[in-house]
């Protein structure tokens, strides 16, 4: 993308306006003719609809690497299918202004009797290209594939990850105006994928070439668009500031939900973990929910506890991404005596920390009367009262827990 052309300047490749989109689901299947009459008479349908898409409505200008996010179920593949014109919105329109080259499901277009040279003529006629600019485009996509020598092999004789390379090849080689790549970034394998990296790096700094990507790794809506959607139950609920749009797609897959306050028993029960001793304990985020690793998390213990004397708290963190307890105070656990209804705050560094969803929990404890080394749990916290904070930063990797600033393996010898 060129940055010193503004938005306004760059025309408009794709327009979406108010799209809709239902499907019916069968819920009755008549089984002949008078059932269907005698359902009709009672005015039952046989289906009910659901509503894929609500009112989508959005520009993509030239140039732009724009990304659509969402849940699964959210309704993001469909509106795929409604711009590469698989289907056909129910309401409203989409507008496109150059060549439009989809890459929705491997496969489509393929047929597994023909042999990679054939397919990549039948795809690229498919693709609306003549056959002269399928000439021209043919020994890049072979290359970039680095299936030179099984090109006049039929197609059902390659692998799966053969058939990526050439599918996803044929898409992202087409001299097209506007790619659209659904998860595309979770095929192939782990040198495709660089490769693949790369050549999103390169169609980057592209002013001509516009990116539409769907996909479920916030990392690359960080790394290469410059304006995002997050679509949610078939609606747009987020859209523009790629990293605001990412932190808000971080947030829905924790879904973090408003909480019940248990400020007691509630027709003589307790929720899981509190009791009469203990009625109230929760852990509450003081930070934003969703941090970057030069950041602190700073979070409260709230309780209720009304015994004399000395009892304790402990803290654990775990890693909900890769599983495993990330830290815990162990036998440091924190001593108070205090009374009543408390607060007491709380801060974590995230500087050691790629990035990952972690779940902070506590306990509440006193010393054992028989062995003062040891103590007692009486009271913790379930998982409405646990605390969810997660760290996504563009220089920290997905994989392992720790970072490069935290440690490092050296090669000595």
């Amino acid at each position: 993308m060129n940055d010193t052309q503004s938005m306004e300047e760059r025309p408009v490749v794709l327009s979406v306006n108010h799209v809709a989109k239902s499907f019916k689901l069968p819920t009755e299947q008549a089984s002949g003719l008078k059932q269907a009459f005698l359902n009709w008479t009672k005015g039952i349908k046989g289906y009910t609809e659901q509503k894929v898409l609500k009112d989508i409505s959005f520009e993509v200008h030239q140039g732009d690497f724009f990304g659509i996010v969402g849940r699964n179920g959210s309704g993001k593949s469909t509106l795929l299918k409604i711009i590469s014109g698989i289907y056909v919105p129910e309401s409203g329109t989409v507008d496109v202004h150059g060549k439009l080259v989809p890459f929705i499901e491997l496969g489509v277009g393929f047929n597994p009797e023909l042999t990679g040279r054939e397919n990549v003529y039948l795809n690229g006629a498919l693709l609306g290209f003549s056959r002269d600019e399928i000439d021209a485009m043919y020994d890049d996509i072979v290359e970039f594939a680095e299936l030179e020598q099984f090109m006049d092999q039929k197609l059902k004789n390659y692998s799966s990850g053969m058939q990526v390379r050439l599918a996803f090849s044929v898409a992202i080689k087409a001299q097209g105006d506007i790619l659209v790549l659904d998860e595309v970034l979770a095929v192939g394998d782990e040198a495709f994928q660089r490769k693949c990296d790369n050549f999103f790096a390169e169609i980057k700094q592209d002013p001509t070439k516009t990116v539409i990507l769907v996909t479920h790794s916030m990392e690359s809506v960080k790394k290469y668009c410059n304006k995002a959607i997050l679509v949610k139950n078939g609606e747009i609920v987020a859209s523009g500031d790629k990293n605001a749009v990412a932190d808000r797609y971080t947030l829905e897959n924790m879904r973090i939900e408003p909480r019940v306050v248990h400020d007691g028993a509630t027709n003589g029960e307790y929720p899981t973990g509190l009791n009469a001793r203990v009625p109230m304990l929760r852990v509450n985020a003081l930070s934003s929910p969703v941090c970057r690793r030069d950041d602190v998390f700073r979070f409260e213990v709230e309780y209720q506890y009304f015994e004399p004397g000395p009892y304790y708290l402990a803290i654990a963190m775990y890693d909900t991404k890769r599983g495993g307890i990330t830290y815990d105070t162990g036998s440091n656990t924190i001593e108070l005596n205090k009374q009543g209804h408390c607060h007491e705050v709380f801060e974590v560094p995230l500087s050691i920390f790629n990035n990952g969803e972690f779940k902070l929990v506590v306990s509440l404890r006193t010393r054992n009367s028989e062995n003062p080394k040891v103590t007692d749990m009486i009271a913790f916290t379930n998982d409405d009262n646990a605390c969810i904070f997660a760290v996504r930063d563009e220089r920290n990797r997905e994989y392992a827990l720790l970072n490069d600033c935290a440690m490092r393996i050296r090669h000595v010898i």
